[in-house]
């Protein structure tokens, strides 16, 4: 049994007559009569009674169209959705995001994704690149964007965001005027970090350690924009991405490049390897490169 013999009885059961069936369905009157015989020699049991050139259910009959009505209204919205889930009409993506990143880049890519794909809904999730790797590579997110360097053998990925860190102090601190900093230079300094679930914590850390002294940290947060209010207030330095720097007010704080070695903050968007991913997702990823 197969849903077009159940589509065949829903249109006999309809019509009593298969001649009129056969025109509904499109197709031959004895194509229409073959098919229903070949059912009911399947099940063993008599579906119609022929009467003259009308046709009535028998209780068989009767049973299977109960269900069938089901079973065929069941299908057309399986084909219905399959359709719109393959023109993207719907469906649902699950992306996680840095804090920095969210604010600075996403809204604007997101607004224009929601104008080719307004049935394709979005749920953003903000954290650190160490949980975000987590959550994805457990299936709990689609994708995310990632502080280089990642897992290769666990994820895909693309580039997104090339960018060094810079340092950021009051105006009054004795480094503003100046044009350049070498990292070295920071040893005596009071830092403001991101919390430790943030890959840039340890990224710094260990660049500290390498230009030869372990940085002082006094506080640790996970939102750029109170790094920043920290360091305005005169509290410590911090080291921010450019674009988070480009919308800093310098009345509040400087923003210096870093040298000897400037930081890189490189960011990917990342997904697991040889796992599934729906249309929308996929959609996704291959608008994210196009404008990456």
């Amino acid at each position: 049994m197969d849903i077009r013999q159940l589509q065949y009885v829903l249109e006999l059961a309809r019509y009593n007559s298969f001649t009129k069936a056969a025109q509904a369905l499109h197709i031959t009157q004895p194509t229409l009569s073959k098919m229903i015989k070949s059912l009911e020699e399947e099940l063993g049991l008599t579906l119609f009674s022929r009467v003259g050139k009308s046709v009535e259910l028998t209780d068989a009959g009767q049973a299977i169209l109960s269900q069938a009505q089901h079973i065929v209204s069941s299908f057309k919205n399986l084909t219905s959705e399959l359709s719109d889930l393959t023109n993207l009409h719907k469906g649902h993506i699950r992306i996680g995001l840095p804090p920095m990143v969210g604010s600075s880049f996403f809204p604007q890519v997101m607004s224009r994704f929601r104008e080719l794909y307004p049935g394709v809904t979005i749920e953003m999730v903000e954290e650190g690149s160490k949980k975000l790797q987590i959550e994805i590579a457990n299936g709990h997110l689609d994708m995310g964007v990632v502080l280089l360097p990642t897992n290769e053998e666990l994820f895909d990925s693309h580039l997104i965001i090339q960018e060094n860190l810079k340092l950021i102090v009051h105006p009054s601190h004795r480094l503003a005027q100046r044009n350049e900093v070498a990292l070295s230079e920071l040893s005596k300094e009071t830092f403001i970090l991101f919390h430790k679930d943030f890959a840039l914590h340890d990224q710094i850390i260990a660049e500290c350690v390498r230009s030869g002294f372990h940085p002082h940290v006094l506080y640790e947060s996970s939102q750029w924009d109170f790094i920043h209010e920290m360091t305005a207030a005169n509290l410590g330095i911090a080291l921010l991405p450019e674009t988070i720097c480009k919308r800093l007010d310098p009345a509040h704080v400087k923003a210096i490049p870093l040298i000897e070695p400037s930081i890189p903050w490189h960011l990917v968007m990342i997904w697991r390897k040889n796992s599934y991913l729906s249309l929308a997702a996929r959609e996704w990823i291959r608008f994210t490169q196009s404008l990456f």
